[in-house]
């Protein structure tokens, strides 16, 4: 089936004087770039609070109007999430098809799920947007017969036909609610194997677009994983919905696993967020978080507060953090640059890595012990487990037992203190 050529009109309102509202017009030219639709202009008006029934001011209704048949396009994109009035009325008022922040957001999540995961979940979140919003949909979609605005296949009208939609479409959120609880339970078995196995956790969190994904690959390739492990990366907003995990295993058979979440966006939906909440809790059982931050864009400094306030949204709290400015050759700084939990790093060309995964293990492996054990022959048990849980530096047959040089975690330490024998 050819795709509708969409030609839109963005329509963004400045409520306060909003001093990042700029950048959040920009970000929606990208949003809409991303489901290939063309931005044939742009319309914008300060206010204080926002108008309840068209959400922009009656004036500018018409300003939209004439400028939308001037530039011969078919679709007006908002650039917040709209109330179903306000939807339906602006509908009315311009006589075409209109769509926001949200709808855009979700089409390009459904378009880019690929596990089963991230499907229902997206689509949980499509369904429940959907839901207060039918009549203004079937109003839409009477007059237009589908387009971009989220691949929504509903048409016709009629009240019994929205009573059958509405229970249709709750069965379908109660059932897609059951679905991801199972899977839920599924993450949270093999979390509890993790934390049985004591192997820590490193998650990388941060905006979309700031390379988390180029970062887990060369992290990967760096510590000579197989090319079959790497993820997928490419320079375009949430190339990655699914969580990846990978292990990483250092020469010194250290081990971690490393996992990469979703990326943010300002103005995540809300719905979005709450779907994908059981993804994001992998960061919150994370002993160390990676913010991967593009620190070559001037907005930055906002990214990352919507990063920290997204990760606050589902819970993430308290957890020892690394600050990762990535494509610091693109910003003209120095790198690899390494101060307190701070690091800058191209990611791009490679840079930095050996001081990333330094920094990591420092943390992760801070409680690590070296020193002598004397094991009685008697307690083989102790050898076998030291031998499959620590990195046993050098191993000596005495009289009273094995000598053993080894470096473990304070828990190990602690349990087999008697053993001991100093440094």
């Amino acid at each position: 089936m050819d795709e509708l050529l969409e030609r839109a009109i963005i329509v963004g309102v400045n409520l306060k004087k909003d001093r990042h509202f700029e950048y959040g017009l920009e970000e929606l030219h990208n949003l809409a770039n991303a489901l290939n639709v063309e931005v044939v202009g742009e319309v914008t008006q300060n206010l204080d609070k926002v108008n309840h029934a068209h959400y922009v001011g009656k004036g500018k209704i018409d300003e939209i109007k004439a400028f939308f048949e001037e530039a011969d396009a078919n679709l007006v994109i908002f650039n917040d999430e709209l109330s179903p009035s306000q939807i339906r009325n602006l509908e009315e008022a311009l006589a075409c098809k209109v769509i926001d922040r949200t709808m855009l957001i979700l089409d390009i999540f459904a378009r880019r799920a690929k596990s089963k995961e991230a499907q229902m979940q997206v689509e949980l979140a499509q369904l429940q947007y959907m839901l207060p919003r039918l009549v203004g949909l079937h109003a839409s979609l009477g007059r237009q017969g589908g387009g971009a605005g989220g691949g929504f296949q509903n048409r016709g009208a009629g009240e019994t036909k929205l009573e059958l939609d509405r229970r249709k479409i709750e069965d379908q959120i109660a059932k897609l609610r059951r679905d991801l609880e199972h899977v839920k339970d599924q993450r949270e078995t093999q979390r509890k194997q993790r934390k049985k196995n004591e192997i820590p956790v490193v998650s990388i969190v941060g905006y979309t677009n700031a390379g988390k994904s180029t970062i887990m690959n060369r992290l990967l390739t760096k510590t000579g994983q197989i090319d079959d492990k790497q993820v997928f990366e490419k320079d375009m907003l949430f190339a990655t919905l699914e969580t990846s995990v990978r292990q990483i295993r250092l020469p010194d058979q250290k081990e971690f696993l490393l996992t990469d979440t979703v990326g943010f966006v300002s103005k995540l939906p809300t719905h979005l967020v709450k779907a994908f909440r059981s993804t994001l809790e992998e960061a919150r059982e994370a002993n160390l978080l990676l913010h991967v931050v593009d620190v070559s864009n001037d907005e930055y400094r906002y990214m990352m507060d919507v990063t920290n306030e997204t990760l606050q949204a589902v819970g993430v709290e308290n957890v020892l953090t690394v600050e990762v400015y990535n494509k610091s050759d693109l910003a003209d700084l120095n790198y690899p640059n390494v101060s307190g939990n701070n690091i800058w790093i191209s990611a791009k060309e490679g840079a930095g890595l050996d001081e990333l995964l330094e920094l990591i293990r420092t943390h992760i492996f801070a409680d690590y012990k070296t020193c002598r054990m004397l094991i009685p022959y008697e307690r083989g048990d102790v050898v076998s487990y030291l031998n499959d849980q620590a990195s046993v530096h050098t191993s000596e047959y005495e009289e009273d037992g094995t000598l053993l040089k080894v470096e473990l975690k304070q828990a190990d330490y602690d349990r087999y203190q008697e053993f001991v024998l100093g440094k």
